[in-house]
């Protein structure tokens, strides 16, 4: 019964141990396809709705009625498309016309890093990454965004003002909660914007929850323990 009991409580041990540690699941990737043109993101990775009634992915993930949805020119949608050319993922983008940014809310929080792409025709763009919703709360980073406009002189995809688009992320410590992607007004657009990862790219559909390193270990070191009880009651 002794021999059960200690054993039993070493495995609820490194149980408890594992989920005592945070993990993190693969980074999410938000290239706003399917967003209305010209609509307000508003639900649509919130298991809701764009401004237009259209929906998406339902990644808790919602956004302020200032972040709107532009189409590349090439597809003669909106009257407001045509500035810009040659995203990151087509045919969809991130921009703002009114206010000094566009607020995408995360109620459960990521953590590790944040990155996206962007273009900009003036040098006061800015991305602060807040612990609180709403762009609240402490601020966890801030990146500053240089003008990288190429004015209808790019490859690929040249019939667009707005064509040039620079990766940029960062790392930081902490949960995050909110982003404000800020500048000018209507001269500065986002795409591919990732959670989790300080570099910008696709995302595993149906992401895996892994444990972190320390969990791990810690992991380790119980069964290990678990190996040397087991040895012990053999020889009694």
């Amino acid at each position: 019964m002794l021999r059960k009991f200690f054993i039993g409580g070493a495995i609820a041990g490194a149980m408890t141990a594992m989920s005592s540690v945070q993990v993190s699941a693969a980074p999410i990737v938000l290239d706003f396809e399917g967003v209305t043109d010209g609509a307000s993101v508003n639900d649509f990775y919130n298991g809701g709705t764009d401004s237009a009634g259209a929906s998406g992915t339902d990644n808790g993930i919602s956004f302020s009625s200032t972040s709107l949805a532009i189409t590349d020119g090439d597809t003669k949608g909106n009257p407001l498309n045509g500035n810009f050319a040659n995203e990151p993922s087509p045919d969809t983008i991130l921009f703002f016309l009114s206010g000094n940014a566009a607020t995408m809310n995360v109620a459960a929080g990521f953590d590790t890093g944040f990155s996206f792409f962007y273009s900009s025709d003036f040098d006061t763009g800015f991305v602060n990454v807040y612990d609180d919703l709403n762009g609240s709360g402490n601020i966890l980073a801030t990146i500053n965004l240089a003008l990288n406009l190429s004015d209808n002189n790019c490859t690929g995809d040249p019939t667009g003002r707005f064509c040039n688009w620079d990766p940029i992320g960062v790392a930081f410590d902490g949960i995050a909660r909110s982003v404000d992607f800020g500048g000018t007004a209507n001269f500065v657009g986002f795409d591919n914007i990732t959670l989790g990862s300080a570099t910008p790219g696709g995302a595993d559909p149906d992401p895996v929850m892994v444990p972190e390193p320390a969990s791990l270990s810690l992991f380790g070191f119980a069964l290990a323990g678990l190996g040397f009880a087991a040895r012990r009651f053999k020889r009694t």
